[in-house]
């Protein structure tokens, strides 16, 4: 135990001599490493999101045009609508026996960039969501408010507010002659509704239909509603029989003037595109981390051209060939420790700074609070690699260290 002591002890005074090229040896495996693990945290944050925001969703019909825009719209509350589907067209694809669920969607209006959603209560249900307080609508322009919605907004029960005609926080008109009144808050799914304020889809039409001044003073509407002119932003599906994706996307395809796109196939298409960019940057990240494996390779062989003597004085005083080789392992040992735990802090710091910069959109909901097991190998390889890059030193070292260099001085 005393000889590994000195051993480490011998160690930290050759880092602290050569403290600059340690310093940027460790801060090259640092970098390496924390890129790698940001975009493992963003990236597995991003997925487990986008699963529980498509959960229980087996298709979405909508307007035609882009079937990714579509489901990034309509599932994910993070794009432009395609545009609407008449509600008597689509009432007759919705009706088909093997459709279990359709859950109406209007969309158009938001609240300080918070999306105001008309659906209907089995949206909330599919969500698993619950009341904190408050109710749920009974009548038009009455809402209720998501968790992380109500906290950013400061909204609560009673309180009112007018929509902006528009998606983003950088609205349009606002509906300042029909405020919404807030009737409920949701507690966290955990989901994409944390994000949105909820309505009915009467209020939609009500705030959107000006001529309709009967409809707009009557109660909230069934969502079958077939009035003629009446339209929805989208229809989240959920079917009857697993055998149904296989005929039923293409008859609304082929049979009418709408789209069914699939969450599942959209969300594969979307993290392939992203794959691209992420693989560079896992290979820069890569290149980063073997430079710094370099680093420490060359730094021990250049310490021990300038400490062979010093190795051969500390045979004569009894240090035996392993402790001289020890002395060199734990330098290249130290300097990986520290680029390892240096980078784990990086990593988790810059996908905080990246989480924290997207909450102000209300885009996604990624952090550096959360610990995933590929960290795990991520901290194992790089610390594998330095030790790699001390095998020949080591060897070196214990070839060296003979009494008989200090003959030659």
């Amino acid at each position: 135990m005393s000889r590994m002591w000195i051993g480490i002890t011998i160690a930290l005074a050759y880092l602290r001599e050569k403290k600059f090229s340690a310093a940027l040896n460790v801060l090259l495996l640092a970098l390496g490493v924390g890129t790698i693990i940001a975009l493992l945290l963003i990236l597995s944050q991003a997925e487990d999101r986008m699963e529980r925001d498509a959960a229980g969703i087996d298709l979405v019909i909508g307007a035609k045009g882009s079937p990714m825009q579509l489901i990034l719209s309509s599932v994910f509350q993070v794009d432009i609508p395609t545009g609407n589907v008449p509600v008597a067209e689509a009432a007759q694809i919705i009706a088909e026996p093997v459709v279990k669920l359709a859950i109406p969607l209007a969309l158009g209006d938001s609240y300080r960039g918070f999306r105001i959603v008309g659906t209907n209560p089995a949206y909330i249900d599919l969500y698993n969501g619950t009341l904190a307080s408050g109710r749920l609508w009974d009548k038009p322009l009455e809402a209720v408010v998501g968790a992380d919605a109500a906290k950013a907004t400061g909204l609560t029960i009673g309180k009112t507010f007018a929509g902006s005609h528009g998606l983003t926080d950088i609205g349009g008109s606002t509906h300042d002659a029909q405020p919404y009144t807030v009737v409920g808050v949701l507690t966290p799914t955990g989901s994409v509704l944390d994000r949105l304020i909820v309505t009915s889809v009467a209020s939609v039409w009500q705030l959107h239909d000006h001529n309709d001044k009967k409809q707009a003073a009557s109660p909230a509407h069934d969502d079958h509603d077939h009035a003629n002119g009446k339209e929805v932003t989208a229809y989240l599906i959920r079917y009857a029989t697993p055998l149904a994706a296989v005929s039923f996307p293409r008859m609304v395809n082929a049979s009418s003037s709408m789209q069914a796109a699939s969450p599942a196939m959209e969300s594969a298409r979307l993290f392939q595109l992203l794959g691209v960019g992420i693989s560079a940057l896992k290979g820069f990240a890569a290149i980063m981390i073997f430079c710094a494996a370099l680093g420490i390779f060359i730094g021990l062989m250049n310490a021990l051209d300038e400490r062979r003597a010093d190795l051969a004085l500390l045979r004569v005083l009894g240090a035996s060939p392993l402790l001289v080789v020890m002395v060199t392992l734990v330098q290249g040992l130290m300097l990986g420790l520290m680029g390892v735990i240096l980078g784990v802090l990086i990593g988790h710091a810059g996908a905080e700074w990246i989480g924290q910069t997207y909450a102000e959109s209300q885009r996604v909901a990624i952090g550096g609070r959360v610990w995933i097991a590929a960290e795990i190998w991520v901290a194992a390889g790089a610390l594998g690699i330095a030790l790699v890059a001390s095998i020949v030193p080591c060897w070196r070292a214990y070839q060296d260290a003979t009494p008989e260099l200090l003959a030659s001085r």
